[in-house]
């Protein structure tokens, strides 16, 4: 069976990546790395976390359509590449996205039974919070990724799944429960069922004689 796309989203600072490394950590997902233009963080390495590229790079590789979303967010673009998700895909693996908004809706519309999830601050001014102690952005920046986070998140209606991210375990509990849910789909389980609904004549035959010997019947 072809694998499940799962797309994770969000506004900048909410966790996403650390809510992504604890669902990896307890679950099989292939996990697809986006391209970026934007520089690395403390921390963050090529090939692991994004694929750093610059902008000519990224452009050369959406002209020959080699992404299944893209997007621009502050002024940087991000992308999925297309290959690797199709190939993990056609495997039967499910896939996770971790993708900007816009990118997470284009996903909705080329690929619509993706399972959206949108992870949302507890409120705008504990997403502030972590803003100001991450330590990498400057006031003005701050302000363009709040007024960014309130536009996206009147949007949320549009998701699948909302998770609230403030205690982090329960997040992550969340998270693999929407996981654990969509694997359930009937759709998913249909071989399971057929399964559950076929019988081993070897088995039966010896469970027969014992119910001949202790009761004198079968159980049909």
């Amino acid at each position: 069976m072809r694998g499940q796309l799962f797309v994770m989203t969000g506004a900048s600072g909410v966790g996403k990546g650390t809510v992504r490394a604890k669902v990896l950590e307890r679950t099989r997902l292939f996990y697809s790395i986006s391209m970026t233009t934007r520089p690395p963080r403390p921390g963050e390495r090529h090939g692991v976390d994004y694929y750093f590229v610059d902008r000519p790079t990224f452009l050369a590789l959406l002209d020959q359509g080699g992404f299944l979303e893209h997007a621009e967010y502050v002024g940087h673009l991000y992308g999925t590449p297309r290959a690797p998700v199709e190939r993990a895909l056609a495997r039967g693996e499910d896939v996770l996205l971790e993708i900007e908004v816009q990118g997470a809706l284009q996903v909705k519309e080329k690929v619509p039974e993706a399972v959206l999830i949108f992870l949302v601050p507890p409120s705008l001014s504990e997403l502030k919070r972590r803003l100001v102690y991450r330590g990498t952005d400057d006031p003005e920046k701050i302000q363009r990724r709040l007024s960014q986070a309130e536009r996206e998140m009147k949007n949320a209606h549009l998701f699948d799944y909302i998770v609230v991210n403030d205690v982090l375990e329960e997040a992550v509990a969340d998270f693999l429960a929407i996981l654990t849910a969509e694997r359930r789909r009937f759709a998913r389980m249909r071989e399971a069922v057929e399964r559950a609904l076929a019988r081993d004549e070897t088995l039966e035959r010896d469970l027969d004689e014992i119910l001949r010997r202790n009761h004198g019947g079968t159980g049909n």
